[in-house]
């Protein structure tokens, strides 16, 4: 008898997670791992913030929250998007989830039917395809590489929108390749989506974290004709080093929303209630910590990059924005290791973790077979150290 539904045979194990665990074994058993796994800030939660979640504890604010979200988070959500770049949106066109991950659930379960594409530029975050998957959608990639600077170019998606398309994903900045879009390069996007019917769902989960002056713009904003069907996912998991508070957000068409927020009423209900105090408080209160974490980010980005170039097999672009490198090892395919060949990034993954203690996220999961992600989210100590032994392994290949 089969017990388990069919859907889960469509979802492939997670090969970060394999890793993850392998490299939490090593550090139980007493090893120094330098992890270049992690997918959020090193850094804590500003103090303000987590002096708000305190205050919420102590008014009682511990009950159900309206499913959507509190009141005042919604609107700050709304009051960002109207100062940082024009958009009017109410309060009834967000929608607050446990994280941006769970928006992203939501939106798709709500306007995803079987059979319906969902056009996604890879390299691309890890859940895209698989929730798309789990609604019944059929994921179909654009391929980009290094000689575009892992952006898509306009005849690239024209080539992939059809009459099947309902929706297209925009993540800039990216994970995992920190590529992002520059105005010019949204208006052209935005121009070919002009003339398409599908959603668009722009991931800005990195907005905040961007380097050298790169200007983020948002395209509703460059588009003005896109906005009914273009719905942004954001949060606070990011910008404001609160990853396991566990709050992202939505906002958009008022019909798409609510249909959204259907869906989290009959599975989570509301997000925790402090947690969202707390994001009020990031939202609305003082920025200054966000510009410190992103100055610091720059510094460990631009050490990491130049030592990875450094290393024989290994070749690395340099991002503009978020907390990843994805630098390119096809040049240690086919390598060997005491007598085992390297056929595949997980391969490499596999022979970084064992050989030179160093944790990163093999580009399978990201739709690619000649890339790795390696965060940069930890100390500069941490970087040098752990580039320095991946160059020791590296040189013990044949």
């Amino acid at each position: 008898m089969t017990v388990l539904a069919d859907r889960t045979k469509l979802i492939k194990p997670s090969v970060t997670l394999a890793i993850a665990a392998k490299a939490g074994k090593l550090r139980a058993e007493g090893v120094d791992v330098v992890n270049f796994s992690a997918g959020e800030p090193d850094f804590d939660t500003p103090e303000h913030i987590k002096a708000a979640a305190h205050d919420a504890l102590r008014k009682g604010q511990t009950k159900y929250t309206d499913v959507k979200g509190i009141e005042p988070l919604r609107a700050a959500i709304a009051q960002k998007y109207l100062a940082e770049y024009g958009l009017s949106y109410r309060k009834e066109d967000v929608l607050v989830s446990c994280g941006a991950k769970h928006s992203l659930y939501n939106l798709l379960q709500a306007v995803v039917n079987p059979g319906d594409e969902v056009l996604i530029p890879a390299p691309y975050w890890v859940s895209y395809a698989d929730m798309a998957l789990l609604a019944g959608g059929v994921p179909k990639l654009i391929l980009t590489d290094e000689s575009t600077g892992f952006r898509i170019k306009p005849e690239q998606l024209q080539a992939g929108l059809t009459a099947k398309t309902k929706v297209f994903f925009l993540n800039s900045p990216c994970n995992p390749t920190g590529a992002t879009y520059s105005k010019d390069e949204l208006l052209a996007i935005g121009q070919v989506l002009e003339k398409h019917q599908c959603l668009i769902f722009a991931d800005d989960i990195y907005e905040k974290i961007i380097y050298d002056g790169f200007e983020v713009h948002n395209l509703i904003a460059l588009c003005p004709n896109l906005r009914e069907r273009t719905i942004i996912i954001n949060g606070v998991s990011k910008t404001y080093a609160m990853t396991g508070w566990r709050i992202g957000y939505c906002l958009g068409a008022s019909d798409i929303i609510a249909a959204a927020g259907k869906i989290q009423s009959q599975s989570t209900s509301n997000p925790t209630s402090i947690a969202q105090w707390a994001a009020l408080e990031a939202v609305r209160g003082p920025q200054d910590a966000v510009a410190m974490m992103v100055s610091e980010f720059q510094k460990r980005r631009n050490v990491i990059v130049e030592r990875l170039n450094t290393i024989p097999g290994i070749s690395c672009l340099k991002p503009e924005g978020a907390f990843y490198v994805f630098p390119n090892i096809s040049g240690l395919i086919g390598k060997s290791t005491n007598g085992k060949q390297l056929s595949s990034p997980c391969d490499v993954a596999d022979f970084l973790l064992e050989e030179a203690k160093v944790a990163g996220v093999p580009g399978e999961d990201f739709g690619s077979q000649q890339h790795i992600r390696f965060s940069y989210a930890t100390s500069l100590e941490d970087i040098e150290k752990g580039c320095g032994r991946i160059r020791e392994a590296v040189a013990k290949l044949t």
